[in-house]
């Protein structure tokens, strides 16, 4: 528990050969088109990992990004930029231009080791070397039927340190889980030979109608896409065409298959299927991969920094909160006529209305009577004054909060236009920018906000004060100096992160809703806060501890329960600026 040890740099590697410095055509983009998606066979795994081995062995990882929501991953080198889109209706693996690490990247760097397939599987695994003082990492990525996922492990335990996405049932993949391959295939001839005798003893007395799915049960490196190929014909020679894929470790010529699905990359020309060729397998899949339309992929993925998209998706929430506090203002407003009515009533009953009432009920201006609610440290004729001020305040906010409705509407309606842009490659980070509110300067805000704390304060939905430490030297600062014994202590489980506290008082544990806003916190500041799942650790401030030279930041909380929270930056938003008016601006 605490803060975890940064990775060191692997050991320097040349790699086998040299990156290539071709360029390919363009890239997918994030639609979905009329295309038919890849099928991702075990073939097509084993030579795609081939591939990568080639080109990425010894390559210089600076970072990883996860965008969970479009279902991308991004590996960062210094060399190139490996994207592989796990969304099953547009998926592709892509070497594009390097590009620099953004603040919200998970910074590690290392070399990669080897990128491996394991036989008659449809997952890769990119294994990288262990840093000077970490344990080393591996990114695992599973192209199994239509759930494609991508796992950051750690260690030969193979501890689950980041996840693309979590899936709600299913072999669903949590941080801090230990990472369980897919049950491995037990298919025949996957690690051995199968001699034509085995594959007719399977095949011949099955109903040619039926063979098919014998075929792609029994024996390995088969699928829907080979099979038509393997049973044309003699079984003889299907079994000669299965002993060729099957020991083609890697293609023997990168085509594109046209089949009634579609384009389909492959790493070899099947009977019967009309085929192009490709410069190499990775462009087959680049100009393969759905894209926006029916004739070719779409342009680059943009890497727009996730600093950006994070302040665009705050900046949407801000808007659409704005919107919604205008609306709830205009429809509360009172009737100005109706408190104009109420002062002249009072001026005209002024005799009757004693000094220092706080209500009186007088006869109004059409015999009724009427309850007056008066201000008792007023006089009356100040009384009447208030109602006729009120009365032109209401007529001011009716006048102006149309044209700040309208205008939170438009602000709202060009940001929500923006994430679509973003992920079909139409908007740039420059446009990006220019649609946000300005950022005050640091200067600026330090002016503002005086001396810094050790922490950042936020406000549960509840009212209790919530506190983010704001790095390892200021966590124990927190934990041990800005605390009370009875507080509750949170932090993300197995990964670097702030310290949080939440105030409490009272007896018993902390109304859950709160509890759980101060986790999302927790998990949003920590190493873990692209995965879909986080858990975080909770217990009472006097049962945290911190061993003798242990090293700023790092903890032992006793009694600990947890609990599993989504990471939510919209939340976290609201409650900022509830701490904000708490805090008095700190």
């Amino acid at each position: 528990m605490g803060q975890a040890r940064p990775p060191g740099v692997a050991p320097r590697r040349s790699p086998r050969r040299s990156p290539a410095t071709r360029r390919v055509a363009p890239a997918p983009g994030g639609r979905v088109s009329s295309r038919m998606p890849i099928r991702w066979d075990a073939l097509l795994t084993r030579w795609v990992a081939r591939a990568l081995d080639d080109e990425l062995a010894g390559a210089r990882l600076r970072a990883f990004r996860l965008d969970g929501e479009a279902r991308d991953l991004y590996l960062l080198f210094r060399e190139r930029t490996l994207v592989w889109r796990l969304h099953p209706t547009r998926g592709a693996v892509l070497l594009e231009p390097a590009v620099d690490p953004a603040p919200g990247d998970l910074r590690h760097p290392a070399r990669v080791r080897a990128v491996v397939a394991e036989p008659d599987e449809r997952w890769i695994r990119i294994e990288l070397l262990p840093g000077r003082s970490g344990p080393a990492h591996d990114v695992v990525v599973e192209l199994m039927g239509n759930q494609w996922n991508a796992v950051v492990t750690e260690g030969p335990e193979r501890i689950v340190r980041h996840v693309l996405w979590t899936r709600a049932t299913g072999r669903g993949h949590r941080v801090g889980a230990r990472w369980e391959p897919p049950p491995p295939s037990t298919r025949e001839g996957a690690r051995s030979e199968v001699p034509l005798e085995r594959w007719l003893e399977v095949l011949e007395p099955v109903p040619p109608d039926a063979r098919a799915a014998t075929l792609l049960r029994t024996f390995a490196w088969t699928s829907p896409l080979v099979a038509p190929a393997l049973l044309e014909g003699d079984l003889a020679r299907g079994w000669e065409r299965w002993r060729r894929l099957a020991g083609l470790e890697e293609p023997d010529e990168a085509v594109i298959l046209e089949t009634d699905r579609g384009p389909q990359p492959f790493g070899t020309r099947l009977p019967g299927v009309p085929a192009r060729p490709a410069p190499d397998l990775l462009s087959a899949i680049r100009a393969a991969a759905p894209g926006d339309d029916a004739e070719g992929a779409g342009a680059a993925p943009t890497l727009l920094d996730p600093a950006l998209v994070s302040r665009l998706e705050q900046a949407i929430a801000r808007a659409r909160g704005r919107h919604v506090s205008l609306v709830a203002e205009l429809d509360g407003l009172g009737d100005p006529a109706a408190e104009r009515a109420l002062g002249d009533l009072i001026l005209a009953r002024l005799g009757e209305i004693p000094a220092g009432a706080e209500r009186v009920t007088v006869e109004g201006f059409d015999g009724a009577p009427v309850t007056l609610e008066l201000d008792p440290a007023r006089a009356p004729h100040a009384n009447a004054a208030r109602r006729y001020e009120e009365a032109a305040r209401l007529e001011r906010a009716r006048e102006r909060l149309p044209d700040l409705l309208a205008e939170a509407d438009e602000e709202a309606a060009g940001l929500e236009a923006l994430p679509a842009g973003t992920r079909e490659g139409r908007a740039e980070p420059d446009e990006v920018e220019a649609a946000l509110p300005p950022v005050a300067a640091p200067e600026a805000r330090r002016a503002s906000e005086g001396p810094a704390r050790p922490y950042r304060t936020y406000r549960s939905s509840g009212g209790l004060e919530i506190r983010v430490g704001r790095g390892a030297r200021h966590n124990d600062e927190l934990t041990f100096r800005h605390s009370a014994p009875d507080d509750v202590w949170l932090h993300a489980r197995h990964a670097s992160g702030a310290h949080v506290i939440l105030r409490w008082p009272g007896p018993g544990n902390p109304p859950a809703r709160d509890l759980e806003e101060a986790a999302i916190l927790a998990a949003l500041h920590s190493r873990a806060r692209t995965s879909g799942s986080v858990p975080v650790d909770w217990t009472r401030r006097k049962h945290v501890r911190k061993p003798r030279k242990a090293p700023p930041g790092t903890v032992v909380p006793d009694r600990v329960r947890t609990l599993f929270v989504q990471p939510d930056e919209a939340l976290a938003e609201r409650l900022a600026e509830d701490g904000r008016r708490l805090a008095g601006g700190g």
